[in-house]
């Protein structure tokens, strides 16, 4: 895929961003920006693989170029202008640039992110019931994970970028704005992976206990008792601790965890309604179906053939193209 796929729209707003980076990258290398956690990237020609590292939960944009990022266990992950990647936790990375030239600069940034900003929006977008919450694909296991690109985070993310030139937007706006990526990054089909890493971020760890748990027994009934008493604390104080730290009831995040792993069952492994139901705990099909359509807004037989038609419209545009290229 390249620029000229992208509507009129999405062109304009990648072309801002691709000139906001460009502005900000004055070396080739990396470059230090105003804001604590910021650093922007520019490079003329491709890189071999080195070592890099971040120090928190940080969001990896690419504005022009390709890159590969190898993590823990030697699993590479390849992100470009419609695919972002999200560190989950400080850590030491291989970082290799794929696609760069003079005349299109490899240009992106990372930005490190402070988890507590992350479960405040989540909390906030909970207790504001009426905003649309798309729902996540898997839960968080992985020390970075890439999503896709969409338009509303593009914009939060140019809106951010240009705050930050100012003195008095930095101190006033910067931080709404970044508030509001924090707020496009949990309406992605990844949300549970970032509301994970914030919370295992979190000093007091024995949340990140009970979704580890939760991850391991995700066929089974697990009640808010069965999380507490895992981590030795009473249910009312668990409940309390775990809502300070996800932004969630334990209930909640469960729930979420189990229909975001329903979601990628029907999509990835092409399993059956009822075979993906008692996969993720539910005994009762009506009752799976139920949460299934309140959540992501149609049923989950609906919800499989919807996205398997996309996938396959999206592998016959790719090869569209490649037929038609000299």
């Amino acid at each position: 895929m390249s620029t000229s796929d992208l509507f009129p729209e999405e062109r304009l707003t990648v072309g801002d961003l691709i000139a906001e980076i460009s502005a900000a990258a004055s070396q080739v290398g990396p470059n230090r920006s105003v804001w604590q956690g910021l650093t922007v990237y520019k490079f003329t020609s491709p890189m071999v693989p080195q070592w890099d590292e971040v120090r928190s939960l940080a969001l990896c944009f690419v504005a022009q170029g390709r890159k590969r990022v190898a993590v823990e266990g030697g699993i590479d992950h390849f992100y470009d202008p419609f695919r972002y990647l999200v560190f989950t936790r400080g850590q030491r990375f291989q970082a290799e640039i794929l696609e760069a030239s003079a005349e299109k600069p490899f240009l992106s940034f990372v930005l490190q992110i402070d988890p507590g900003i992350v479960r405040q929006v989540s909390s906030d977008m909970l207790e504001r019931s009426t905003t649309t919450f798309h729902r996540p694909v898997s839960p968080p296991v992985a020390p970075a994970y890439v999503s896709t690109v969409d338009i509303p985070l593009t914009g939060a993310i140019l809106r951010f970028l240009r705050s930050i030139t100012s003195g008095a937007d930095r101190r006033v706006l910067a931080p709404m704005y970044l508030q509001e990526i924090c707020y496009r990054l949990l309406q992605a089909e990844q949300c549970s992976r970032l509301l994970a890493a914030a919370a295992t971020e979190h000093e007091l760890n024995p949340v990140s206990q009970v979704i580890r748990y939760v991850q391991e027994h995700m066929n089974e009934p697990v009640t808010v008792a069965d999380l507490a008493d895992h981590v030795a604390m009473s249910p009312s104080a668990f409940a309390h601790l775990f809502r300070e730290v996800t932004g969630m009831s334990p209930y909640q995040f469960v729930k979420r965890m189990r229909l975001d792993r329903a979601r990628t069952l029907l999509v990835e492994e092409g399993l059956s309604v009822s075979e993906v139901a008692r996969e993720v705990g539910y005994t009762s099909l009506s009752h799976f179906i139920t949460e299934f359509k309140r959540h992501f807004g149609v049923t989950p037989r609906a919800y499989a053939e919807t996205q398997r038609t996309a996938v396959a419209l999206q592998v016959d545009r790719a090869t569209s193209r490649v037929r038609t290229m000299p």
